[in-house]
């Protein structure tokens, strides 16, 4: 099943994409167009959609925020068939270079991304009357970007803040960069959070402050109990915290619960 849907936030508009084998899609993914410029580029298993609303939202500018396939799928597509420039941090520029192992389910999920060469942002990227501001926030991954516009309140975070309350975490995920990241982003100007996944258009900086203080009381939490000499599993217990089965099944691990709490602990290893 394809999925394609359209929302208006006054002068941002979502195209929200989805896909699946059969039935609804499992995740759909927003991109976002401003003026002529474009936010992320979808899952390449929606490419013919996605190249079709680039041509009809006479798109002239892509800004990517990371890596992952959900978010890059399409990039090398639009780049190769609309000739038009592709924007991006130094680590996601590197990263889309050249090909990524992918594992089964996002081969299925989102399918791979082709590779693709963009132009590195300044510090200030600027177009079509438009000022929008690079604001590197790692955590979900690495390379993550968040674009402040500053003359609108507008954030568009990513996969930075996705939920309040996160259910699993993909393996290679870092909760300490996230809260750090977070802690940034509420220093910023901004009401409007256009989230990949859940936009929140009005009083964004408060669904910030939310997943903030859960991942804090978290960390907390698992930390005290890690320095007693506990486990993963048997902090999971402790806490009561449920795995999604089905998810961390369908990924071979990849994304759990579990996956969370480890992260904690590593950070806690680190010097």
């Amino acid at each position: 099943m394809k999925f394609v849907k359209k929302h208006e936030f006054g002068k941002v508009r979502g195209w929200e994409f989805g896909w699946s084998p059969v039935g609804h899609p499992l995740m759909t993914v927003l991109c976002y167009r401003v003026g002529p410029v474009l936010i992320d580029s979808a899952l390449a298993h929606m490419r013919s959609a996605v190249l079709e609303m680039v041509k009809q939202e006479g798109i002239k500018a892509v800004l990517l925020t990371h890596c992952h396939e959900d978010h890059s799928g399409n990039a090398s597509a639009i780049k190769d068939n609309c000739g038009i420039p592709l924007y991006g941090g130094e680590m996601t520029a590197e990263k889309l270079s050249r090909p990524s192992r992918i594992l089964p389910y996002q081969h299925l999920v989102w399918g791979a991304a082709t590779p693709v060469h963009i132009k590195i942002l300044p510090p200030v990227w600027e177009g079509f009357g438009l000022r929008f501001l690079p604001i590197p926030t790692p955590g979900h991954s690495r390379d993550h970007i968040a674009y402040l516009v500053p003359d609108e309140g507008w954030l568009f975070s990513g996969d930075l803040y996705l939920s309040s309350h996160i259910k699993y975490f993909r393996a290679d995920e870092r909760i300490e960069d996230q809260i750090v990241s977070l802690k940034k982003v509420l220093t910023l100007d901004f009401d409007a959070l256009f989230c990949a996944h859940h936009p929140k258009p009005t009083k964004g900086k408060d669904f910030i402050r939310k997943k903030l203080q859960y991942l804090e009381d978290l960390y907390g939490k698992i930390a005290e109990l890690a320095l007693k000499g506990m486990d993963s599993a048997t902090i999971m217990k402790t806490l009561h915290l449920q795995e999604a089965w089905g998810i961390k099944l369908l990924c071979l691990g990849n994304v759990s619960m579990e996956n969370l709490v480890r992260s904690v602990l590593r950070s806690l290893r680190q010097p």
